[in-house]
């Protein structure tokens, strides 16, 4: 027809505003330099420091980072995307870049990685602002799942890039993550829009909202339970998450399959989520948010109990890893996108509570997994995670569906009945949710 509007992955990349593209590009030149979250503790120890004060020094990075989203919110709401992404990335820069001098002084090195985890998770709340303030409606979904691309493409190129620095100097590693920082902040200085006086405070197309304090916006928040149920269902699914990323090559390394299994799960895993994820988005986002959000984690709690089988052949292990992916995929970017369909004086402050939360849960994850499994083995952690997994989609169901007076912003009508139109924009109503 021809007043319908596309919705294939080439279309929506033709329709992705400029603005856009240049967040995506320095998140993924960012991403491509991520090496102090991974490579720390190898770091630490090569240098001679012990096991246990590398994992304190991780914990530093952590507790920082958690602290490093609530602010990157609040930045973002008081002075903008651009800003808050100049600026953190400008401190980050330096901070990263210093941690082979800083590592020479334990007290200054803790200091030095806390406050590098600040200044690097300070960012993602506000590129997520600026992604739902240029991307259009109809696409917001579309655009978190680029964005989560992004990131898997720079996190599959890094580990690459990262073995041919240690071959010359592992000091090279902090300073090619200071040089990308740096080279984000000049790309968002250079690129991103300028805002209005009003720009964070405005609907895309509307005028602006009232003026919010914190106080008012978190006091709105702890009585949206929707919301609230869509925070922990979050959580939940970021602690078995992270917990699967730290027990599952331990579990392999047990069941007496070779290491380089692990790292056949971590190719197909990335391959198929870089190749796949903006194809079955087209598809996802015809569907209720919350029926991505229940039948991704089924999906992801069948990976979980492959794993459990995988002590009993190795197919277990692919097939587990190939119904994760799957399941993240299905119901990653309708869940990301989440916050970013609320009203805009409440935005980027939500955006900034998920962001907490999902940091607070990657920390409890590992911890969590690796007690379970070194306590009760892999069996009770795999039926840990399936089952907090399947309670996670449950909590969907209530935490993204919709009133049924309120349509879904982010539904978007069949091909047939699409029309050459903007769609009204319908901001969650309030009293409801990586």
């Amino acid at each position: 027809m021809t007043g319908d509007k596309p919705t294939g992955v080439l279309a929506v990349l033709r329709q992705t505003p400029a603005p856009v593209r240049y967040l995506l590009g320095g998140m993924l030149i960012n991403q491509v330099g991520a090496f102090i979250q991974t490579f720390l503790i190898l770091y630490l120890t090569f240098r001679g420091s012990s096991v246990g004060f590398a994992g304190i020094s991780l914990a530093a990075y952590s507790v920082g980072s958690i602290f490093g989203a609530m602010l990157g919110g609040e930045l973002a709401h008081r002075f903008g995307g651009r800003a808050t992404i100049v600026a953190a990335m400008t401190c980050a820069a330096p901070l990263v870049a210093s941690v082979p001098m800083a590592a020479e002084a334990p007290a200054v090195l803790l200091v030095v990685v806390a406050l590098s985890g600040l200044s690097i998770q300070a960012y993602r709340p506000a590129a997520a602002v600026l992604l739902a303030e240029f991307m259009p409606e109809q696409h917001k979904v579309m655009g978190f799942s680029m964005m989560r691309i992004a990131l898997n493409i720079g996190a599959a190129v890094a580990p690459l890039l990262a073995a041919v620095l240690i071959q010359i100097d592992w000091d090279l590693l902090f300073w090619l993550d200071g040089g990308t920082a740096a080279l984000w902040a000049l790309l968002a200085f250079m690129r991103l829009p300028k805002p209005t006086a009003t720009a964070h405070r405005t609907e895309p197309g509307g005028t602006a909202g009232p003026a919010m304090t914190a106080r008012a916006v978190y006091g709105t928040l702890v009585r949206d339970t929707r919301f609230l149920c869509y925070l922990v269902a979050g959580m939940f699914g970021m602690i078995v998450y992270a917990g699967s990323v730290a027990v599952l090559p331990l579990n392999i390394v047990a069941a007496d399959y070779p290491v380089s299994l692990y790292s056949t799960v971590l190719v197909t895993s990335s391959i198929v989520l870089i190749t796949c994820e903006l194809k079955i988005t087209t598809y996802i986002v015809r569907i209720p948010k919350f029926l991505a959000g229940l039948f991704g984690n089924l999906v992801t709690g069948l990976g979980f109990v492959c794993y459990g089988l995988l002590s009993t052949h190795s197919f277990f292990v692919i097939a587990g890893a190939l119904l994760t992916v799957s399941g993240l995929m299905i119901h990653g970017p309708s869940t990301a996108a989440h916050p970013a369909t609320f009203p805009v004086e409440l935005r980027s402050r939500y955006i900034a509570t998920k962001e907490t939360l999902s940091g607070l849960a990657a920390t409890i994850g590992p911890v969590l997994g690796l007690y379970i499994w070194s306590e009760h083995g892999g069996s009770a952690f795999w039926t840990m995670c399936a089952l907090l997994s399947v309670i996670a989609g449950t909590m969907h169901i209530y935490g993204l569906r919709q009133p049924p007076s309120t349509p879904d912003p982010e539904a978007v009508p069949e091909p047939d009945s699409m029309v050459d139109t903007e769609p009204e924009i319908q901001p969650e109503t309030l009293g409801e949710r990586r």
